[in-house]
Order: structure tokens, then C-alpha cells, then sequence
């Protein structure tokens, strides 16, 4: 049974959020087995969601079909209570659709990328969200970033309009536009970190109401960033400095050499703990192994019990 979208806001914002990878073969097929197995390990660990098919999941590289097929076999391989959140993105009418497929598929929310490669003002872009969700009864959070850039003024009228309007999900990074929406719109959504390796941005955030984010590196390291993300809610700056010094700021080095690696790097950690996820689909290209084996030993200086 899904979520109703108020316990799905609910559920998201009380615990770390993370992008389950989609597990390819080496001739780029989807392999359903192997996801299914990485989506119920990662369910064994307390989690506020996953989002099947994200961004880290490579959504822009899947078919429909495959969206749908890989949010029924997270939905499927998942244990019972794990939120599952779904994409929808593109053009309103392919994301009503998308929103839709997700329904079938079980999942309990929707994450809502931006319309690719189109700019719009913010009356269209308020159009497309309330298009989408006025066609799901699913929750939806919206997901700020590239060309679907939303006003504090924009939101407020979604919230009105839009009850199943759940989430706001951040990928700017821009603090004050944060502090407006959150001054203006306060609890009334759940406030997610969506910047690449949104550790680095987990303490600064959290004052600004945004009690949670999605972290990539859980894919591979799951304790660690659960440490992590304990260690920023209970406001151990210590910890979290120490974290960043020891592992995520040389990871983040490694991301920052080629444009996509913030989702290749992720693939390689799962490579680096002996947990391989397949090659990434184009236009994205894997690290090379020289910067696998330096992942690698980075990862293998971490203590053990992350």
C-alpha cells in the first residue's frame, strides 16, 4: 500500500534519502537481478527513501520502459516500509506519463526532474507541476536546479494549488534564495539536499530547515554516510569535519576531473567494495582505472566498519 503524500513528507524528511545506481551489463542492458540485490541490501539500512531511477540512477540514460521497470523491481526488492520514490522529467505530457507509470509500478512518490533542454518562465514552469500533479495521487517534490530554477513567489502558489505538493528538493546550492523559500513556505514542504555529494553542503543546510539530502556515496559506503548524516543532525561538527577532511573532499577531487563523473564515481565505488554495478550507459564515461584504483585506496583507508 503506498504512502499517502503528508506520511511520505513525513517519512523522507526524518532520515537519510540516497539514489540506488541502475546496474547495467557490459552490453548496457538493464540487470534487473543485480539491482534487485543492491536495492534490498540498502534497504536493510534505516533510510528516510530511495529513489529508484534518479539522477545517480542514470534517468536520463532509461527508456520509459525501463523507468518503469526498474521503480516495479526496487518497489518489489525493497523491504516492506522503504519509501520508493519514482522519476518523472522531460516535457509536461511525457512527465504526466511518467507519474503515471509510477503509480503502476507501486512507487509511493515522485521526484519531478526538470524539463531538459527547455528554458520557461516561471508561469510555465508553475504549469508543468501543477500538470503533473493534478495527474498523480502520488507526492510529488520538485527538484530545483538547471532550467527549472523555482521563485519563492512560484512555490507558494504550488502549495496552494497543489496539495499533493510535497517536497522541495535543492540542487543550486544558492543560500540565500534558501533562506526565502524556507522564511516564506516554512514547514510546508520537506526540504531535501540535491547537490552532488550533498555532504559537503549537509551542515551549512540544515540551519536552513533542510533536514535531510540524497547521498550517492550510501550506495557504496552506507555506514559511513550514515555516520555522516547522524553526525550533521546531532550538529557534531567535529565529526563532520573530520569525515570531510579523511574521505569526501579527495572524493569530490577525483568527481571534479570530468563533467559526469558525479554519477561514474559512484558506479566505480561500488566497483572499489567489490559490489560492481556495470559500466554507465553514454553519453557518461567510467573513470579510468588509474582513478579506480585511487578511489579505491581512498576507500580502503577508511576504518572498517565503514
Amino acid at each position: 500500500m503506498t504512502l499517502a503524500p503528508d506520511e511520505l513528507a513525513r517519512r523522507i524528511g526524518s532520515g537519510l534519502l540516497s539514489f540506488p545506481v541502475t546496474h547495467f551489463r557490459e552490453d548496457l542492458s538493464f540487470d534487473e537481478a543485480a539491482y534487485r540485490e543492491h536495492v534490498a541490501h540498502l534497504g536493510q539500512y534505516e533510510v528516510g527513501g530511495l529513489f529508484a531511477a534518479g539522477g545517480t540512477g542514470e534517468f536520463f540514460s532509461l527508456t520509459p520502459a525501463e523507468v518503469e521497470q526498474v521503480t516495479a523491481a526496487a518497489v518489489d526488492a525493497a523491504p516492506a516500509g522503504t519509501p520508493i520514490l519514482a522519476p518523472a522529467g522531460y516535457g509536461t505530457r511525457t512527465a504526466i506519463e511518467l507519474a503515471q507509470s509510477a503509480e503502476r509500478a507501486g512507487a509511493d512518490g515522485i521526484l519531478l526532474f526538470p524539463p531538459y533542454l527547455t528554458e520557461a518562465g516561471q508561469n510555465g514552469l508553475a504549469d508543468h507541476v501543477e500538470a503533473v500533479c493534478k495527474a498523480t495521487d502520488l507526492g510529488v517534490v520538485v527538484y530545483s536546479r538547471a532550467n527549472a530554477v523555482y521563485a519563492p513567489d512560484t512555490l507558494e502558489r504550488l502549495a496552494e494549488s497543489c496539495p499533493n505538493l510535497v517536497g522541495y528538493k535543492d540542487g543550486r546550492g544558492d543560500i540565500e534564495a534558501m533562506t526565502r523559500i524556507y522564511a516564506r513556505l516554512g514547514e510546508r514542504f520537506t526540504y531535501i539536499g540535491g547537490l552532488p555529494t550533498a555532504e559537503l553542503f549537509a551542515l551549512p543546510y540544515l540551519e536552513l530547515g533542510v533536514t535531510t539530502y540524497s547521498s550517492a556515496i550510501f550506495n557504496f559506503l552506507p555506514e559511513f554516510a550514515l555516520d555522516f548524516y547522524t553526525a550533521v543532525r546531532e550538529r557534531r561538527h567535529d565529526t563532520v569535519l573530520s569525515h570531510l577532511r579523511e574521505f569526501v573532499l579527495p572524493y569530490t577531487e577525483i568527481r571534479n576531473r570530468e563533467a559526469g563523473y558525479a554519477v561514474s564515481i559512484v558506479k566505480a565505488g561500488l566497483t572499489a567494495v567489490g559490489r560492481t554495478a556495470g559500466p554507465v550507459r553514454p553519453p557518461l564515461t567510467d573513470l579510468t582505472e588509474a582513478e579506480l584504483a585511487e578511489l579505491t585506496a581512498l576507500v580502503g583507508k577508511l576504518p572498517k566498519a565503514a
